[in-house]
């Protein structure tokens, strides 16, 4: 299929005829095999010895004018990246999962409520100013203020005490016992700041680059921090990130050399990255997933036989196979993939069935209806799933108008906003983080709007339960919920595929997210 003839089939409003569809599903087709020896390269690359020097140049897909350097504020996997260039958080989550001390030395709780972290010495800022722990209080404090408006802002509510105990140490008291909080502390938004810090600009953290340049939407420049505590990394000279959010622009760049890694590259461009050689592919399994969104006080999403009807006509297999070409785990309409030690196993899975999808939009009388659905390349193959569920939804009488709109303000203007449109959710490596941040009912990033009582009994009761089998059951418990409940579709676990040239050396996948969990830039050097 041309790419003219692929961006006809991919354009909702015109809609796509069933021989586009035949194309689309049957282009640049690849197997696991093939994907598999692509891979290759990034083990090897592991036992070799890490040299220092070097300058590479990294796109990524998403960028905007609210680009930024706030912790607190990131909303997306660029700021990840960026904000993990020049600041360190307390703890960091490591390559099982498991929380580790960073800028806490040590970090220990006798009842999972009280929390002490031994703040570590010999750290110093960018500008040379010496880590405190004024600074790490300023920093956690920060999310409390609703004036900040962290975007962590609900799982910082847990904590009510956060003070100095010692000349090196932080006593944090929660509001209730949770056996997770040093996990939380090592998710995106916890990174340290100087105390007194309201200009984020220069991103003067603690580390491994300093800022040269930011340029929201346009490009970031760091350069490495040669004070930095942790070594033996960084090991580049320096760092250029900037955004691409056209897939094929991002390809096109790693392949002419401009860029050293592209990130997030659909499966269905592997063929061309192999047959060219000299590229890697670095997969990371964490529970990325893409969803459907149908907020429920907004829109068709009032009508719960609306809600529904849309899940029953998720073809789940069709996109695993064709849009992800096998890179994906089928999903089950709730945020736990099964790599999740609290996967519920035994809900049924909820199936492709377009009798019972057209039994629930009749009854919700949309049949004969259009109603738009927003897709966008932001939101990783939303626009290929909306084309999917057109074609489906056109059989039974409803027509969807998919509106692909562009990356570049897709998650200000349109994410949350839109009554129908699509998510795309980072991993995280709890459950109760993700129930938390995107299903409670006072969640910031509760994407459909929904509420319920039960449900935000269960995560806080969770949170503070030790006996493993009365948890797992709090777990399973709130997955049936979603899955019955949630005006949200969740077709498939995706695979994330980061592209780079085999110079680059030190990936590896991380269970945090792609390009190693957003902290490649620590960790990559440049074999040239």
């Amino acid at each position: 299929m041309s790419p003219a003839e692929r961006g006809r089939a991919l354009d909702g409003r015109r809609g796509a005829s069933r021989r586009d569809i035949l194309g689309l599903l049957g282009s640049a087709g690849m197997g696991l095999m093939a994907g598999g020896a692509v891979f290759g390269s990034a083990t090897q690359a592991l036992a070799q010895a890490p040299k220092r020097g070097g300058n590479i140049r990294v796109c990524t897909y998403t960028s905007s004018t609210s680009d930024t350097l706030d912790p607190a504020k990131q909303s997306n996997a660029s700021d990840y990246v960026r904000c993990n260039f020049f600041y360190n958080k307390l703890v960091r989550i490591d390559e099982t999962g498991a929380p580790a001390p960073e800028l806490a030395e040590s970090f220990d709780s006798q009842d999972a409520k009280t929390w002490i972290f031994k703040i570590r010495k010999g750290v110093t800022f960018h500008d040379g100013k010496a880590l405190t722990t004024e600074d790490v209080i300023y920093s956690l404090k920060r999310h409390l203020d609703p004036a900040v408006g962290s975007k962590a802002n609900t799982l910082a509510k847990q904590m009510t005490s956060i003070e100095a105990s010692s000349p090196n140490e932080v006593t944090i008291v929660l509001s209730g016992a949770n056996a997770d909080w040093p996990t939380i502390l090592g998710t995106a938004h916890f990174h340290i700041v100087q105390a007194g810090t309201t200009d984020f600009s220069k991103g003067i953290g603690t580390g491994p680059f300093t800022c040269k340049e930011f340029a929201p939407g346009v490009r970031t420049i760091a350069l490495r921090n040669a004070n930095y505590w942790r070594q033996p990394g960084p090991f580049v000279d320096s760092i250029e990130f900037f955004g691409l959010p056209d897939e094929q622009a991002r390809l096109n760049a790693l392949m002419s050399g401009d860029v050293q890694i592209a990130a997030v590259i659909n499966p269905r461009s592997l063929r061309v990255i192999e047959s060219a050689g000299g590229f890697g592919v670095l997969e990371t399994k964490a529970g990325l997933y893409t969803d459907l969104i149908a907020r429920l006080d907004e829109g068709p999403g009032t009508n719960p036989d609306f809600v529904l009807g849309m899940k029953y006509l998720l073809n789940r297999a069709q996109m695993r196979t064709a849009i992800f070409r096998g890179y994906a785990e089928i999903a089950n309409d709730h945020p736990i993939p099964s790599s999740n030690r609290y996967h519920a196993a035994d809900i049924p899975q909820r199936a492709f069935d377009p009798e019972k999808a057209k039994f629930h939009l009749n009854k919700a009388g949309v049949l004969g209806s259009t109603i738009p659905l927003v897709a966008s390349p932001a939101a990783d193959a939303s626009v290929e799933m909306a084309v999917l569920l057109q074609q489906e939804a056109k059989k039974l009488g409803l027509t969807i108008d998919v509106q692909r709109v562009p990356s570049d303000g897709y998650w200000s203007n349109y994410w949350m906003k839109s009554p129908f449109c699509f998510g795309n959710v980072n991993p995280r490596p709890t459950a109760d983080l993700l129930f938390s941040l995107f299903f409670k009912s006072d969640a910031n990033w509760n994407e459909s709007r929904w509420k319920n009582e039960k449900f935000d009994q269960l995560i806080v009761a969770a949170r503070a339960e030790r006996d493993e089998a009365k948890r797992k059951q709090m777990y399973h418990d709130a997955q049936v919920l979603v899955h019955d409940g949630a005006g949200i579709g969740i077709p498939a676990f995706i695979s994330n595929l980061d592209c780079y040239s085999n110079k680059i050396k030190g990936l590896r996948p991380m269970p945090t997210g792609g390009l190693m969990g957003y902290t490649f830039g620590e960790y990559v050097w440049l074999d040239a």
